[in-house]
């Protein structure tokens, strides 16, 4: 067997770079070792319902954020997570069911809940004839901050939002990421212990999104913070936990690991073989003992690809060993042998997909 084979550093996972902080899958991980009595829940919804007439948005919602977390709203268009997040904030009130912000009810304690968030909306509103710095000096007194510690919030706001350059610029000058970086930056002016933002990258180039998704990051450390999003690599980018709604229903709640667990593809590896018959690949690979089925991702020559899916409670190595010892019985000339993590994107289209092909 000739050619580069990935084995046997076939299982290792490369470790990225994050800087200071934390990924947020090894955040996640820390977060559920915590004991239950240690973790502190800032956000707690409850059967939470919305019905505009007969339409009903939102149905039946619960979820808990804690401390610490950051948790992805995903979910198609008009799934309800706008709506949720409104009635979370205070803005919308629910049919039914309650959202309980730092253990203040939001119906019935507003003004004590909205002190504890940070709310950034999908069409965050600027006052465009203000600097950014007037802005957000007039955002901080409305959230009754002021004297040298108004100071002190804008210095923050706008060192955390990178906004030093334009901090004398009026906001209509503005291009649409500073903009969206002032309204970012409204929205942590009092440095709430919650975040609520809809869709915050929402417009924005790569770069940007890129700051704004290690932002979330950073902050998400010391706080509760929730966002929603259709975007799915922002959730492995930024999220310790993902919560998918459809149809106003919670249908998945779990760690972006645990999600792309459950896809078809997770655990399955993929093997490219030069020269060979793309029937007899498929055979012989399909004879190992803890290969559940085999298909053909490209069945053209030169380059054969096929997937193996393993059994279920079969132990991976064991399986890839067998496809390496397979390969090396019958003097394959593979390229590569690759296992799957499984995606997000592919446990995100078989859970919303049935539904939404029905309307």
């Amino acid at each position: 067997m000739t050619g580069r084979v990935v084995f046997p550093a076939l299982f290792e996972r490369k470790q990225n770079y994050w800087g200071y902080f934390e990924p947020p899958h090894r955040l996640a991980k820390r977060l559920a070792k915590v004991p239950k009595a240690n973790k502190i829940e800032m956000i707690k919804v409850e059967n939470l319902s919305k019905a505009f007439g007969a339409k009903v948005a939102v149905d039946d919602v619960s979820f808990t954020v804690e401390r610490g977390e950051i948790l992805g709203f995903l979910g198609p268009n008009g799934a309800g997570k706008s709506t949720t997040m409104r009635m979370i904030t205070g803005y919308i009130p629910p049919t039914a069911g309650v959202a309980r912000v730092g253990n203040h009810d939001v119906t019935e304690n507003p003004i004590e809940a909205k002190r504890l968030i940070g709310y950034l909306p999908e069409s965050a509103p600027l006052y465009t004839d203000m600097t950014v710095e007037g802005f957000l000096g007039f955002c901080a007194e409305v959230r009754g901050i002021k004297g040298a510690d108004k100071a002190k919030a804008i210095d923050r706001a706008i060192e955390m939002c990178f906004l030093e350059q334009v901090r004398q610029q009026s906001v209509d000058t503005l291009s649409k990421g500073f903009r969206h970086r002032t309204c970012f930056a409204q929205s942590i002016i009092h440095d709430p212990d919650i975040l609520v933002m809809d869709e915050p990258t929402d417009g924005l180039d790569p770069n940007q999104k890129h700051e704004m998704r290690m932002l979330i990051r950073r902050m998400g450390q010391s706080k509760a913070i929730i966002f929603s999003t259709h975007i799915l690599e922002e959730v492995e980018a930024a999220c310790t936990r993902a919560i998918i709604i459809d149809q106003g229903k919670v249908v998945a709640n779990g760690t972006p690991d645990e999600l792309k667990a459950k896809s078809e593809l997770a655990d399955s590896f993929l093997v490219t073989v030069n020269g060979a018959e793309a029937a007899a690949v498929r055979d012989k690979l399909g004879t190992i003992v803890q290969a559940a089925k085999v298909t053909l991702v490209n069945d053209k020559a030169p380059n054969i690809v096929a997937r193996v899916f393993p059994k279920k409670g079969g132990a991976n190595g064991e399986l890839g060993q067998a496809i390496f010892d397979t390969a090396t019985q019958n003097n394959w000339k593979v390229s590569e042998i690759k296992q799957e993590e499984g995606r997000l994107d592919d446990i995100f289209r078989s859970i919303t997909m049935p539904e939404t092909q029905t309307k």
